[in-house]
C-alpha cells in the first residue's frame, strides 16, 4: 500500500491547489470523497458477501454431518427394533403380529368417528332457563348502552 504521511498530503494538496485552483477545489475535494466513500462501500459489500459464501459452505458440511449421524442412529435403531421383535416373538411363542394386536390387559378403544354435522350445538347448548337462573348474558350490550340503561333517571325521585 503507499505511504502517506502528513508531510506527502500536504504537498498533494499544495499541487492540486495550483493546478486546480481555488474555486474549484471544493468541489473536486467533495467528488474525490464520495468516490472514495463508494469504493469503500464497494469493497466492504465484497468482504461480507465472502464471509456469507464461507459461512454457507460451513453450514453445508455442517448439515451433512448431521444428516449422516441421524442416519447412523435411525439405522441402528431399526436393527436394535427388529431384535427385540425376534426376541419377543421367541419368548411368547408367538408371531410378531399377533402379540402387538392383543397383548393381555390392554383395552382396545374403538375407533374414533367423525361427529355428524351442528353435533356441538345440538349435544352442547345450554338451556335459556338455566342461563337465566345462573346469571350468563345471553345478549350482547355495548358500553354506552350498559351506561344508559343504569344511569338514574332525573325523572324519578330517589328517596334513601
Amino acid at each position: 500500500m503507499i505511504d502517506l504521511g502528513v508531510s506527502k498530503i500536504a504537498l498533494i494538496g499544495a499541487v492540486a491547489l495550483i493546478v486546480i485552483g481555488p474555486e474549484k477545489l471544493p468541489r473536486v475535494a467533495r467528488t474525490v470523497g464520495t468516490l472514495l466513500g463508494k469504493a469503500q462501500r464497494y469493497v466492504a459489500d465484497v468482504k461480507q458477501e465472502v464471509n456469507r459464501s464461507m459461512e454457507l459452505d460451513e453450514l453445508k458440511k455442517m448439515k451433512d454431518t448431521v444428516e449422516g449421524a441421524a442416519r447412523d442412529v435411525e439405522s441402528s435403531i431399526q436393527t436394535s427394533a427388529s431384535d427385540f421383535e425376534k426376541s419377543w416373538s421367541e419368548a411368547t411363542g408367538s408371531d410378531a403380529s399377533t402379540a402387538t394386536d392383543e397383548l393381555p390387559g390392554m383395552v382396545v378403544f374403538p375407533e374414533y368417528k367423525h361427529p355428524k354435522k351442528n353435533w356441538r350445538l345440538k349435544t352442547g347448548a345450554t338451556p335459556q332457563w338455566y342461563k337465566a337462573r345462573s346469571g350468563v348474558r345471553t345478549k350482547a350490550q355495548s358500553g354506552a348502552a350498559r351506561v344508559a340503561r343504569f344511569r338514574p333517571q332525573s325523572g324519578r325521585s330517589s328517596s334513601f
